[in-house]
């Protein structure tokens, strides 16, 4: 993925699977949803039964699962270990509703693509509130997976060279708690069952995997995020969203029952469904048209691979953050995508920069009308950052805890990774009285409102204090993060 000017003649070996799912995504976006109904996904690995007697599919699977009124198994093609007692929450549900877990060739494409049957009162509010309102004009086709979601970037085997105990340490954890490929197949085979489902409700709309699970800053406990795009542009969020977001989740919670478990709408400023896939056993947020999260994605993969230094860092920080409880938004601290915009802004505003800023550089990669079917395309075009700063990890997280325990000048200043450096506050109802402010690089919103406590503020600025202290004289990071457990979990 985001080829450059130095790799673009570089041969790849790619399985005969991955050849088959990058020539269709050569297509355009108008072919018909049928042709899309078995997309295969690769170096996936799911194990059934329980821990005492596992037995796992191999690294490729055939064909991913089919929700809904998805056709019955063939028994008589299925492996050994699918026999026998039925999991408990499937000992009462007709076989014309069960997930097919492999495709047997006996089944019928048009059984998979039959309308699932609704209530009456979906159809009608359906029609009556949603399907002329909500129409998307470009986006009548099926939504075929990204390339980038289902092959490792060639950039992956690039890795910094580590020095000295505390880089190498850095690395290690990096390389033990990164997000896998399978993790992300995982995601992404969900995300395309759930859109077809969808789309009996919604038909124009389209689903985006977004947030850490595709900006290259994902572990392996990643929760999945999900945006589900009815129309190309903003809706109230308040009205509009939470009624789109109560039909998914009556979807969810009636005809996906057998395998979406505790769906919930929680009524926020950016209104979510949370649910759990019980297959992946993967959690997922699901919000409706919060589209600035589909721009940000790609933004920050695009720095994730602009330089090797750039994700171990950021995957450190977030540990530590996480291990350290300042890493929860919904508690009054830092949000993940917070932390990110830190470790960024950072780099961008060294004496010899690691990073520049993308959006001066590119304008046009990531000019924020771009549409949104086009907005994946934006990493390939932007080449790696040669960065003059030879510094190593370890030197570049001690120098992260020290800019933002002694430099940064939390009262008077705004973080913009936007301009590549520290700007002075906008005198806005946004920012007045806030205590950090971290300016969101498309819709210039503040992405750190939720830390609006002085008590928790202070515990915020005392840990990157401590740790700094701590770091510069021990070079361990042992001393700041318990890596053993960490790494176990």
């Amino acid at each position: 993925m985001f080829p450059n000017s130095s790799n673009l003649s570089h041969t790849c070996l790619i399985s005969k699977c991955e050849q088959q799912v990058n020539f269709l995504n050569k297509f355009p976006l108008n072919i018909q949803p049928t042709f899309f109904s078995h997309p295969p996904i690769v170096a996936a690995q799911f194990s059934f039964q329980n821990a005492t007697n596992r037995a796992t599919v191999p690294a490729v699977i055939p064909w991913p699962r089919t929700y809904g009124n998805g056709c019955p198994l063939n028994k008589s093609h299925a492996p050994t270990f699918f026999r026998g007692r039925k999991r408990s929450f499937e000992r009462n549900v007709p076989d014309d509703i069960k997930r097919q877990r492999f495709h047997s060739h006996h089944s019928e494409t048009t059984v998979v693509n039959k309308d699932v049957p609704l209530p009456q009162e979906h159809r009608s509010s359906v029609k009556s509130r949603m399907l002329h309102a909500h129409y998307i004009p470009g986006l009548t086709g099926p939504v075929p997976p990204l390339r980038d979601t289902l092959f490792p970037d060639p950039r992956e085997t690039t890795i910094p060279v580590a020095k000295d105990k505390l880089s190498q340490q850095v690395l290690e954890l990096f390389q033990a708690c990164r997000q896998q490929t399978c993790d992300l197949n995982k995601k992404e085979l969900c995300r395309t069952e759930l859109q077809k489902e969808i789309k009996h409700i919604f038909p124009q709309s389209r689903l985006f995997l977004v947030g850490s699970s595709l900006n290259g800053f994902g572990t392996r406990s990643s929760d999945g995020d999900l945006c589900l795009v009815v129309k190309e542009e903003a809706i109230n969020q308040k009205t509009e969203a939470r009624h789109i977001l109560g039909l998914v989740q009556k979807l969810f919670s009636t005809k996906l029952s057998s395998y979406i478990e505790q769906p919930q709408l929680i009524r926020a400023k950016v209104p979510i469904v949370k649910f759990r896939d019980k297959v992946s056993c993967v959690e997922f947020d699901l919000n409706a048209n919060n589209i600035v999260g589909i721009r940000n994605t790609f933004l920050l993969r695009t720095y994730a691979y602009n330089e090797n230094r750039v994700r171990p860092l950021v995957l450190v920080v977030k540990k530590w953050a996480s291990f350290h409880d300042i890493n929860d938004a919904s508690r009054g601290t830092l949000s993940s995508y917070s932390l990110v915009l830190m470790v960024l802004h950072y780099l961008q505003t060294l004496p010899e920069p690691v990073l520049p800023s993308l959006q001066k550089t590119y304008p046009k990669s990531f000019d924020p009308d771009t549409q949104l079917h086009l907005v994946h395309q934006a990493p390939y075009t932007i080449p790696p950052y040669i960065s003059k700063n030879g510094s190593s990890l370890g030197d570049l997280l001690i120098g992260f805890f020290k800019y933002y325990a002694t430099e940064f000048d939390w009262s008077t200043q705004m973080i913009s990774v936007r301009e590549g450096k520290a700007v002075p506050r906008p005198d806005g109802i946004e920012w007045r009285d806030k205590f950090i402010c971290i300016e969101e690089p498309f819709n210039g919103t503040n992405t750190a409102r939720a830390v609006h406590e002085k008590q928790k503020f202070t515990v915020i600025k005392g840990e990157f204090l401590k740790s700094w202290q701590i770091l510069q004289d021990e070079r361990d990071l042992n001393c700041i993060l318990p890596l053993r457990a960490i790494t176990q979990k």
